[in-house]
């Protein structure tokens, strides 16, 4: 931190992922909070949408006692919320917010935001007047506990992720001006639109207009807000350099700071405890798969595995099947046998009762019935892996030496089948292969590599520009060598990540790419293994929240300097 760096007294950051465990925001939010608690104890107040409501949320722990007086007063502003603690280290302070009171007056606050910002929020359908109801239902909260605890000396920051939640960011701006406000997108809505519709979004970067594809896309509301909050913010930011380029063609407008992702460890075992973690997974892993494909898969299996959000392209999870089946294909080079994981959750109806029933007897006289899948789908037809997986040919016969399963659940301990956490999955993997189209910055491989495993991804995702400029070179160490079809070549064993060229246009290379490093890591001695762990882990290091949290000291200072002249005018 330096010395001439703005700093905050206050913290809110509203995202629809607080207490609520969706996607990829919520691993930058919770593993980023210690490290915020730290410098700004019980000062960092994150608020999210109270969609538990009656039930019990494992995420966080309800506090009475905690602000009780701003609590009632807020009960009069016809606020309903819940103050307590976020349940991850550091325990930071959270505010869940009934956000349903406010769908009444959707049509006077969307108005109003039309004639404050021009938001066109006329073409708004599915989870937008969702995210938007609670956005402003958070700004409304901030508001309320400004007015109520703080004092206008105070210098109080609102970060605002994604464009769930631009709307409250513009509404404080307006009626809370001393308030400074931070945006951040983890990904534009056109670019993550372009890319999952099939078009090109690299080479015609330039080319892309932001309206023009956002009625094209019919995705013109979310856009607007999050282009007019990009625009008007004290501080707009992104999370790498790759979708910084995004922002500057598809809004217009260039990141004030870049926040690149970083991750507490924390949430790793270390030692002793890391290597027992280690062995119960590759043990559920290798159960659940030897009792659906009816195998003897033993510990010298290399497990692989993909996992993330269910895009088939933008996560690369269709280059990722095809590589498989590449290597299926020159299987007779592999030195051991291959299990790959597609962990991607799916439209699912539960775990699979057959397979339960088998696990439980051990019984394993019969195969089953599609044996790589371990829960039931609801629209089988309709899922792109499965139908990849028949194409293909592929069924996990007893000969074959690469073998696939789709896991299509949430990991969260409750599966049914694994009934294990992911974090507590992937501790078990040999290597991750995320071949990513669209990644604004990649938490699944920054992830694996923090839990020592050394995987390989793109250079169109964040992380892996990223990882390129920080491993050290070495290329020459690498194992290299030739077999029919495509070149084997793995420089994991030195690097703990390789980052494979991707374009718009060479998909087929990628899958060769894939096939030839999983090939190569399968050929790895139990030495070389434990170099490539070692350096996946040293890579992860790098990029522990201590060393990034600087940047978010310099979005600080930009917004508080910015909403100190906007007050001075």
């Amino acid at each position: 931190m330096t010395s001439d760096n703005l700093l905050p007294d206050y913290i809110f950051e509203a995202s629809w992922e607080v207490c609520n465990k969706v996607g990829g925001i919520y691993t930058v939010l919770s593993t980023r909070a210690k490290t915020l608690q730290d410098q700004f104890p019980d000062h960092v107040i994150f608020i999210g949408p109270d969609v538990w409501q009656d039930k019990t949320n494992p995420l966080f722990e309800e506090d009475p006692n905690l602000f009780a007086d701003w609590r009632r007063k807020a009960a009069g502003e016809a606020l309903d919320v819940r103050v307590g603690r976020w349940q991850v280290p550091g325990e930071p302070i959270a505010i869940l917010v009934d956000f349903c009171p406010f769908f009444a007056h959707k049509n006077d606050i969307y108005g109003a935001l039309w004639r404050d910002f021009q938001v066109d929020s006329l073409h708004a359908y599915g989870d937008y007047d969702e995210a938007s109801m609670f956005s402003y239902a958070a700004a409304r909260v901030v508001e309320s506990y400004f007015h109520f605890c703080l004092n206008p000396a105070q210098r109080v920051i609102y970060q605002a992720h994604e464009w769930m939640t631009g709307l409250g960011a513009l509404y404080l701006q307006k009626h809370v001006p001393s308030i400074a406000s931070i945006f951040t997108t983890h990904a534009t809505t056109i670019g993550r639109s372009i890319a999952g519709n099939g078009k090109p979004l690299y080479q015609y970067l330039f080319a892309y207009n932001g309206n023009q594809m956002a009625a094209e896309l019919n995705v013109e509301s979310k856009h607007s807000i999050e282009r007019q909050t990009a625009h008007h913010a004290d501080c707009f930011t992104t999370v790498s350099d790759v979708t910084a380029r995004e922002c500057v063609e598809l809004l217009d407008k260039a990141p004030d700071v870049v926040l690149p992702n970083g991750f507490e460890m924390d949430f790793v075992p270390k030692g002793a405890k890391l290597t027992a973690a280690r062995r119960r997974a590759r043990k559920c892993i290798l159960q659940v798969a030897n009792a659906l494909m009816n195998a003897q898969l033993g510990d010298e299996t290399l497990i692989v595995s993909t996992s993330g959000r269910y895009e088939w392209k933008n996560k690369g999870i269709d280059v990722y099947l095809e590589g498989l089946d590449r290597l299926r294909r020159q299987a007779e080079q592999l030195e051991r046998p291959v299990l790959a994981l597609v962990e991607v959750p799916a439209w699912q109806a539960g775990p699979r009762e057959d397979l339960q029933e088998r696990m439980e007897i051990a019984d394993s006289s019969t195969t089953l019935p599609d044996p790589f899948i371990t829960h039931v789908l609801r629209e089988p037809w309709n899922d792109p892996v499965t139908a990849t997986l028949r194409a293909k040919g592929i069924n996990n016969d007893p000969e074959d030496k690469v073998k696939i399963m789709f896991v299509p659940c949430y990991l969260d301990g409750q599966d049914g089948i694994f009934n294990l956490h992911y974090y507590d999955l992937l501790v078990g993997v040999d290597l991750t292969v995320y071949p990513s189209y669209y990644e604004p910055w990649g938490y699944t491989p920054l992830e694996s590599v923090a839990f020592h495993v050394p995987c390989l991804t793109t250079t169109l995702a964040g992380f892996g520009v990223w990882a390129e400029e920080m491993k050290a070179a070495g290329a020459d160490e690498a194992v290299n060598g030739q077999v029919e079809g495509f070149s084997s070549v793995c420089h994991l064993d030195t690097d703990g990540v390789e980052v494979i060229p991707r374009t718009d246009y060479n998909f087929s290379e990628v899958a060769d790419r894939i096939a030839g490093e999983i090939l190569g890591f399968a050929a790895l001695d139990r030495k070389q293994t434990d170099i490539a762990r070692r350096a996946a882990a040293t890579l992860a290091a790098k990029a522990e929240w201590k060393h990034f949290v600087k940047f978010y000291y310099k979005a600080y200072d930009v917004a508080l300097r910015k909403a100190a002249e906007r007050l001075n005018k």
